[in-house]
């Protein structure tokens, strides 16, 4: 595709896990992985610096998949498992792709990741390598929506880049109401008032508190985190 200069320097990515699942929504779909690994990696010669988050819902939701059935610090701490595992295949498909990655771990996980810390993050997206944050916050009852934002202002991140399986917001639900509408833009205080489904309502809180703008858009065209970091208008930009 045709390149012009970002718009951005400096970005967070959250990867829905189903997002990485590709049509079969469980498990990894290298093929998915590898187009974006490419785009990654066009986003790097560009100059971008780029931080990741990865969800986990392709093996495990701790609230959905342990509810009622195991406590809830357990079933989290499992999800946790899962961003790691889907965090240690993207960084093997990037690397693949000639893109230097670095894992780092919300939770201590040496023997495969490095521990979080702000600073060598800072370092080695500022000598061009990928950075992906994986364990969520380390937290039990926050999400990886919440990570994201955390890890975008820790980091300084220009912006959030939600990449999920739906091309925007919408004020209802567009599979099951067809004349829901699409909203090219809105600002957090809606998104809370509303209820929409962006982000939960902590993660949209903590984006609004640090004014960090946020644009959802589909990943089912990978290309489109370009096209995004270049400032075509894509999905729905939440912001104030």
């Amino acid at each position: 595709m045709e390149r012009s200069s970002p718009k951005y320097k400096r970005i967070l990515l959250k990867l829905s896990g189903e997002a990485l699942a590709g049509k079969e929504r469980f498990g990894l779909d290298f093929d998915m992985m590898g187009q974006v690994s490419q785009v990654i990696k066009a986003c790097i010669e560009e100059g971008v610096e780029v931080g990741i988050v990865v969800g986990g819902g392709n093996f495990w939701r701790g609230v959905k998949d342990g509810s009622g059935k195991m406590e809830r610090s357990r079933a989290d701490h499992m999800g946790m498992m899962a961003t790691v595992m889907n965090s240690i295949a993207l960084a093997d498909v990037l690397e693949q792709n000639g893109v230097s990655v670095r894992v780092q771990t919300a939770l201590e996980i040496r023997a495969i990741a490095e521990p979080y810390i702000r600073l060598k993050a800072d370092k080695h997206l500022k000598r061009g390598r990928v950075v992906i944050f994986a364990c969520g916050t380390g937290n039990p009852y926050f999400s990886t929506d919440t990570a994201a934002v955390l890890r975008a202002a820790e980091i300084g991140a220009e912006v959030i880049l939600l990449a999920k399986n739906v091309d925007g917001v919408y004020n209802a639900d567009p599979n099951v109401d067809p004349k829901a509408v699409k909203y090219d833009s809105i600002t957090y205080d809606d998104v809370l008032a509303q209820h929409l489904q962006v982000m939960d309502s902590t993660a949209t809180s903590l984006s609004m508190d640090n004014d960090i703008p946020v644009i959802l858009f589909a990943l089912q065209d990978p290309w489109n985190i370009l096209r995004v970091v270049q400032g075509e208008q894509l999905g729905t930009i939440v912001k104030r």
